[in-house]
């Protein structure tokens, strides 16, 4: 998968906008319309605001579309406490923490700290999410079956490697949570599902070999 980046700049801040990972969530259009506004062009404008206000807005793009750099120096973000697994219904799978993302032979993909993997198996950028979830009709609660991560001694980071034409295997310190925190899971592994089919949802449970799902 080819990413897009493209940057706008001002005399403090930098911002980089991925086009391969927006799924136009609008945190961003919501939060500083002065800055973020499709009707403009560019549609990212820095300077239209201060780059404490630019960068206390793009932390909260959830899929990591947007990211910033102080020119002063300064710190942007750090690397979050614990790693979160948030369900959305009918849609992905929000990461947020100290996130790894590896394929099948061992090789990175991604390290971030906030990113939105497909769980419904249409995305045409796997395994990232590019909105198909709703052209496919994805539907699913997000309520979570029980429970099946593992507990085993892991890293305070959290790895998610990509099975061949299989689950997102999770090794290391992770919280699972449904949206608005009606449910959630702790563990240290697992399996989820990202092919749509599983029964079990969000864990696998081996429904990609039912339908041939390829990743």
């Amino acid at each position: 998968m080819e990413d897009k980046l493209r940057v706008y700049e001002s005399d403090d801040i930098k911002v980089s906008w991925s086009k391969t990972r927006c799924i136009h969530f609008q945190a961003c259009v919501r939060g500083l319309h002065d800055v973020f506004n499709v009707e403009q062009k560019p549609w990212i404008q820095p300077q239209n605001a201060s780059a404490e206000e630019v960068l206390e807005v793009v932390l909260r793009c959830p899929t990591g579309a947007l990211h910033a750099e102080r020119k002063d120096g300064e710190p942007t973000q750090s690397a979050p406490s614990e790693n979160v697994v948030n369900v959305a219904p009918d849609g992905p799978l929000y990461f947020h923490g100290d996130i790894h993302i590896k394929d099948a032979t061992g090789e990175t993909v991604l390290e971030d700290t906030r990113v939105a993997l497909c769980r419904c198996g249409a995305s045409e950028h796997k395994p990232f999410c590019d909105g198909s979830h709703s052209e496919a009709d994805f539907k699913d609660s997000g309520a979570m079956a029980p429970n099946k991560l593992k507990t085993k001694e892991s890293s305070e980071s959290l790895t998610v490697i990509l099975a061949k034409d299989g689950p997102l295997r999770l090794d290391g310190a992770v919280e699972l949570k449904t949206v608005g925190n009606l449910n959630s899971y702790k563990g240290s592994g697992g399996a989820l599902c990202r092919c749509g089919a599983s029964n079990h949802k969000p864990f696998c449970d081996g429904s990609h070999r039912d339908i041939n799902f390829k990743s």
